[in-house]
């Protein structure tokens, strides 16, 4: 399960290699609290809509691997207990290839998407002054949690 905060790390990531068993979710509107830094990765790593809709969903859907992978979230699924070699396998593929030509492609990659990235990052912690509820009422929300949630 992939929640929250991991958003942040999974948008920091060059790819993405998840287990068919696992979920994604966003549970920020829930609580009363902005969803800034992760919705605006993930709205660079998956259709706005669906990145809208992650983020506005918050505990009463996750997305599944499947979804996660039809969308382009993740780029490799494997069965359960076999993403962790799958994602060593990679990694091992590009640490054989010269490393400039690593960093250099790497930098290329980020450079394509780091303007419009910069410019919302800058943005968040506005947005999350303006949107996000006192402690004391995000702490009422979250003791009121449901455990009912739709997997699509």
């Amino acid at each position: 399960m992939a929640c929250g905060g991991a958003f942040y790390l999974l948008g920091e990531a060059e790819f993405l290699v998840a287990s068919e068993d696992a979920t994604f979710f966003d549970p920020h509107t829930s609580y009363g609290m902005v969803s800034a830094y992760e919705t605006l990765h993930m709205a660079q790593r998956m259709p706005f809509g669906e990145a809208a809709r992650t983020a506005l969903m918050g505990t009463a859907e996750r997305l599944s691997a499947r979804r996660a992978y039809e969308i382009g979230l993740v780029s490799e699924l494997t069965t359960p207990g076999e993403a962790v070699p799958a994602a060593l396998r990679a990694a091992a593929v590009i640490a054989s290839y010269p490393t400039e030509a690593v960093q250099g492609t790497v930098r290329a990659l980020w450079a394509a998407k780091e303007a419009a990235r910069g410019h919302a990052l800058a943005l968040a912690p506005h947005l999350i002054s303006l949107g996000s509820l006192s402690p004391s009422r995000q702490a009422g929300l979250f003791t009121r949690r449901g455990r009912a949630y739709r997997v699509r």
